[in-house]
């Protein structure tokens, strides 16, 4: 489509078509929309950011379809266009969605344009379809864009796009999948330079950077739209009646389902996120157990269920029929389900812009009020609630990070230009090097993953399967079919534990369990999956088969991934209200109802200002526990525990046993440590922190386990064909030997390198540890030595003793403990 300047007027029969369009429905375009609509017809590229539920889709559609009408006056004709418009999400929900809004707006509008899907639910025959005659609009994900780029030809699907539009752009910064579109855009805008890019994002802190990353490749000039539309969100908290009947640790809240009961009632549809798959099979269970007045009109969707069952949900969701979705992240976000009136959101989401999007899911439309509660799953978490409404009066929403030169992606998708129409490396290079993630490449750090395609290093070049791309006349293509399709099927950059098929006696499919779980079962056992309790009956190749079984009891699916951590704005926000509440400033229903146990912490040690960092001291009969109050998030607290237990086994021989939370890190030792001592010595000192760090976690191990997801993603490791998938042991096991092979063979690896480099910048946020200590020390610390376990200290211990007691055995010493400080 060749771009067409257009100015939106009275006289322009395409505008006053969509002006009408919009009058039978009884809608007004916002301004916001009108700007993006010259925007693009002027042929900027750029990110429009505004509000859940207020028209992104119709803000970058529409101008596309003006332009086509414009320059078509027989636009009505049926016709081989060819690809205008390719559409990227990051969900396959949301891609259903879209096409549902976007097929509307066609058949409505009268043009007769084909709009398809392709993400891993598609079917072949629909792939085919696409390859053969590409639709004129084509919503894909990340994963899907780069298979296209590994067929052949593949060109020619881009030769007539006018635009690629990415949705929720800020879901897909900050990792490798976001990387993975920044190089399908590199691709793209060689084959259509004139191409125009434009990302969708509601939430979003660094809305600069995240438009520089995402337009580095265009060859048009840019723009951010701001929709100026201040979303109106009613933000509410499930309190409990006394704070004492409120567990102090704990993850699923299942103590306030009598609460969450009456508010699911009163709504129309609701959906209750929760924060695993776990979780939501928990909660399912527990409400149809106690409230089976909801069976038939409840249901449950996570991304382990298998595509029927989850697009049945969807459907219900927008047909009005399902009362109650417990649900995961796999609905978080932009889908439209108008009869969802309320959120519900189980424990605290972790970061503010997660339980922005969440709440979004109500009142998706606009003008409408998003309704959201959060429900507390212990009794501490009252004050990430409260911070969460204080971050969202402020708007102070969470910055994503772009991911810099990760390698692995960058091999990846070098091999999958080689499985397509091959490569020239020159004109590669320039082109990888107009991103924003591979702007700095060396040509030293080129010619190796050249070199490491060809040969597979120094290590590995005796081998024939890691040489996977050979040079015909300078043109790098992929060295055999099998190697192709090894690749196809490898294309992606997310590493899970292998998942196996779960399907009955009878041959219908559930879905997909991990591995590690259900390598435990035995013949007869129970679980629950899926809202089911199943028996497992046997496993054969790499399919769980299940009947249904009358049991109410059994162990819960658990899937790998821990426990998300608190964002650096949400930390903040929680010192902050600490403070106000130290002070008697802080008014908020979720802080009052906090208050008893609040006045228990200060009656025992101390509540710590913003700017202090609190330290309680206390013996007991398992030996000398020190606790730290920083309120940084898990991951930060998990590298200074490491951190401060290597430095002050420095100053006395010394072990410590390690525990930590969000809020906390707990060392605990069966010496008396030399706190003060190690103090004056620069505890928390920043000097040497590069070489510090590493020997206080054992990095080699680490990187060692980390290296299984390079490896993956690099191809390094084959996780198998469909039917004969390598287990999770056997690819853990191959990773770590080419791990030892490389430090000891070819120590100078870059995917090595990249291993260690990824354990310090995301395992361990070294960036937001160092800015911690720096906090640290120019602020104050509060010592205390408390004669009890404390309010905040007491999730600490728990998830320590979880590891070593059973739940019975746990409950009881938590009761046990919670009596002796209350009285």
């Amino acid at each position: 489509m060749n771009p067409v300047i257009i100015t939106l007027s009275e006289s322009d029969k395409p505008y006053q078509a969509i002006l009408k369009w919009f009058g039978h429905r009884g809608w007004k375009p916002f301004p916001f929309q009108k700007e993006m609509w010259q925007a693009y017809l002027d042929g900027y590229s750029g990110i429009l950011n505004a509000p859940t539920g207020t028209g992104k889709t119709l803000a970058v559609i529409l101008p596309a379809l003006m332009n086509w009408m414009n320059i078509n006056p027989n636009y009505r004709q049926k016709k081989n266009n060819g690809l205008q418009v390719l559409w990227i999400t990051p969900l396959r929900a949301l891609a259903k969605d879209t096409e549902h809004t976007i097929s509307t707006v066609l058949k409505e509008l009268d043009i007769p344009w084909q709009v398809l899907r392709k993400t891993g639910d598609t079917s072949a025959s629909v792939k085919q379809s696409i390859r053969r005659r590409p639709p004129e609009i084509l919503i894909t994900t990340p994963e899907s864009l780069h298979l296209m780029l590994a067929q052949k030809h593949h060109a020619r699907i881009f030769t007539n796009l006018d635009a690629v539009v990415i949705d929720e752009w800020h879901e897909l910064l900050g990792s490798k999948r976001g990387v993975q579109v920044e190089l399908g855009l590199s691709r793209i805008s060689q084959i259509k330079n004139d191409i125009k890019i434009w990302g969708l994002s509601a939430t979003i802190g660094n809305l600069d950077t995240a438009t520089e990353v995402l337009t580095a490749t265009a060859n048009s000039p840019y723009k951010i739209i701001r929709s100026g539309i201040k979303k109106r969100i009613e933000v509410n908290s499930v309190l409990p009646d006394d704070i004492k009947t409120l567990p102090w640790a704990g993850h699923l809240g299942i103590k306030l389902l009598d609460k969450v009961y009456p508010i699911i009632k009163a709504s129309r549809s609701t959906l209750l996120f929760t924060n695993t798959r776990s979780q939501t099979e928990t909660w399912y269970n527990m409400i149809l157990e106690t409230y089976p007045q909801l069976a038939g009109r409840m249901a449950i969707h996570h991304g382990s269920i298998s595509p029927d069952i989850r697009s049945w949900v969807e459907e219900a969701l927008r047909a009005g029929s399902l009362k109650l979705v417990i649900c995961t992240s796999s609905l978080d976000l932009g889908v439209d389900f108008s009869p969802v009136e309320t959120v519900i959101q189980i424990g605290s989401p972790k970061g503010v812009d997660r339980f922005l999007q969440r709440a979004g899911r109500s009142g998706h439309q606009p003008g409408a009020v998003s309704k959201i509660w959060f429900v507390p799953t212990h009794a501490l978490e009252l004050l990430e609630g409260a911070a969460l409404k204080a971050a969202i009066a402020d708007e102070y929403i969470e910055s994503r990070d772009p991911v810099i030169k990760p390698l692995d992606v960058l091999v990846q998708y070098l091999v999958t230009l080689a499985t397509g129409d091959g490569f020239r490396s020159e004109d590669t290079l320039e082109e990888i090097r107009q991103t924003f993630a591979y702007k700095d490449l060396t040509t030293i750090e080129w010619q190796w993953v050249l070199q490491f395609i060809i040969t597979g290093g120094n290590a590995l070049k005796r081998y024939d399967d890691y040489s996977r791309v050979y040079s015909e006349s300078g043109l790098l293509k992929i060295a055999d079919a099998r190697q192709a399709r090894r690749h196809r099927l490898s294309i992606g950059t997310i590493v899970g534990d292998p998942s196996l098929k779960v399907k009955y006696m009878t041959g219908g499919y559930l879905g997909s369990i991990e591995e590690g779980f259900i390598s435990k079962m035995r013949a007869g056992d129970v679980f629950l999956f899926s809202g089911r309790y199943l028996e497992f009956v046997k496993m054969k190749d790499l399919t769980v088969y299940v009947r249904r079984s009358k049991s109410t009891k059994g162990a819960i699916s658990r899937w790998m991934g821990g426990r998300m951590s608190l964002s650096s704005q949400l930390s903040e926000t929680i010192r902050h209200t600490i403070a106000k509440a130290k002070r008697g400033l802080e008014t908020s229903e979720e802080i009052l109802s906090l208050q008893p146990l609040l006045d228990v912490q200060k009656q025992y040690s101390a509540l710590p200002d913003h700017d202090e960092l609190l330290i309680e001291c206390i013996k007991s009969r398992e030996g000398y526990h020190l606790y730290f109050f920083p309120f940084e998030g898990r991951l930060v607290h998990e590298g200074l525990a490491a951190l401060l237990a290597w430095r002050m086994s420095q100053l006395q021989p010394i072990s410590f046993s390690l525990a930590m939370n969000d809020y906390g890190f707990e060392l605990l030792s069966d010496k008396k440590p030399k706190l003060d001592e190690a103090i004056e010595g620069g505890l928390f000192s920043t000097n040497n922190l590069a070489e510090d760090i590493p020997a206080s976690i054992n990095s080699t191990e680490m990187a060692k386990r980390h290296f299984r997801e390079i490896a993956r993603i690099s191809g390094l490791i084959f996780q198998g064909f469909p039917g004969k998938l390598q287990s999770g042991k056997h690819l853990q096991a191959s990773s770590q030997m080419l791990f030892e092979v490389f430090q000891r063979y070819d120590p100078n690896n870059l995917l090595l390198n990249q291993s260690f480099h990824e354990i310090m910048q995301y395992q361990h946020k070294e960036a937001n540890l160092r800015k911690a200590l720096d906090r640290i020390n120019q602020g104050r610390m509060l010592i205390r030595k408390p004669s009890k376990i404390t309010p905040f200290a007491f999730p600490i211990m728990v998830d320590r003793l979880r590891e070593k007691l059973t739940s019975e055995k746990l409950h009881d010493r938590i009761r046990n403990l919670q009596r002796q400080l209350l009285k």
